[in-house]
C-alpha cells in the first residue's frame, strides 16, 4: 500500500513538472521547449568543472559517482542550490543534516532509503518528474535495467547518477581516489578543511582521464597544492577507510565502493 502511494504521488509529480514545462514555453513550443532543456547544463563544483568535457553536467547524461557519499552530496549541491528537484534511492545512512549542511535544498529533495525489489520502478517514476536522481541499486537487480534507465534519463532530460561500482555504460565516471584534511599537524592543529582527489573519465572527449581536489569540507589552505595535496594529511580511499562517519558532517565519509 505504500509503495502504491509513492508512486501515486511521483505520478503526480510528474505531472506538475509538464505543467510547468506548458506554462513557460507555452503548449505550440512545447517540443522545442523539450529540446532546450535536453541541452542545458546543470552546474558543477567550480573545482570540478574544469575537469568535465562541457564544464557542466549535461542533462539527459548518466554520471557513476564512486567512492565517496561526500561527493555525491557536493555534486546535488550545485544544481540543487540552482532550483533542481533532487532524489537519492537506496542510500539508507544518508541523511537529511548531512545534505543540508552540504547546501542541498531540502525542500526538494526527495529520499527513498529502501525502495524495495521494484526499484526500477521507483527510480524511473522519479527521473520523469525530478531534474537529478541518484541511486544506489542492489547487487543483483533486473536484466537490462541499468540500460533502460539510462535511456529514459536521456528522453526525460533528467541527469541519473548511480552510486557505487558496477554501472556499465556510464557517461562519466567521478571516482573519489583519496582525502587531504588541512589543518591538521601530527598531534597538533584544527581542521580546517576536507578535499577529495577526484579521478574524472568516460567516453567522448572525457575518454582521457583526468583528476584534480574537490572541496566537500571547510575552506582549505590556499597554499595547498593542488597536485599533491601538501598542505594537508593524505589518505587513500583505495587501500584503506576514510575517516569514520560523522566525523564531517558536510561530508560523510562512508566509502561507496
Amino acid at each position: 500500500m505504500a509503495s502504491a502511494a509513492a508512486l501515486a504521488a511521483l505520478r503526480d509529480l510528474q505531472e506538475l513538472r509538464e505543467l510547468r514545462d506548458l506554462r513557460e514555453h507555452g503548449v505550440a513550443d512545447a517540443t522545442a521547449g523539450h529540446a532546450a532543456v535536453l541541452d542545458r547544463l546543470l552546474p558543477a563544483p567550480p573545482e570540478l568543472a574544469g575537469l568535465l568535457p562541457r564544464k557542466g553536467l549535461p542533462r539527459g547524461q548518466t554520471v557513476a559517482v564512486e567512492g565517496s557519499a561526500a561527493l555525491l552530496l557536493t555534486l546535488l549541491a550545485e544544481p540543487s542550490r540552482a532550483g533542481a528537484w533532487c532524489a537519492v534511492v537506496g542510500c539508507p545512512s544518508l541523511g537529511l543534516l548531512a545534505a543540508a549542511e552540504a547546501g542541498i535544498a531540502l525542500e526538494r529533495l526527495v529520499l527513498v532509503p529502501d525502495p524495495g525489489p521494484r526499484w526500477p520502478v521507483v527510480v524511473a517514476a522519479l527521473v520523469d518528474g525530478l531534474d537529478v536522481v541518484a541511486v544506489r541499486p542492489p547487487q543483483q537487480g533486473p536484466a537490462g535495467a541499468h540500460r533502460r534507465l539510462a535511456a529514459r534519463a536521456r528522453e526525460r532530460g533528467c541527469l541519473l547518477l548511480p552510486v557505487g561500482t558496477g554501472w556499465e555504460g556510464a557517461d562519466l565516471r567521478l571516482s573519489a581516489e583519496r582525502w587531504s584534511f588541512d589543518g591538521l599537524g601530527e598531534g597538533h592543529g584544527h581542521l580546517r578543511g576536507v578535499r577529495l582527489l577526484v579521478r574524472v573519465s568516460g567516453r567522448g572527449a572525457a575518454a582521457r582521464p583526468r583528476q584534480g581536489w574537490l572541496t566537500v569540507a571547510g575552506t582549505p589552505s590556499p597554499t595547498a597544492s593542488v597536485a599533491d595535496g601538501a598542505g594537508g594529511n593524505v589518505v587513500p580511499l583505495r587501500d584503506g577507510a576514510g575517516p569514520r562517519a560523522g566525523a564531517v558532517a558536510a561530508a560523510p565519509a562512508r566509502r561507496w565502493a
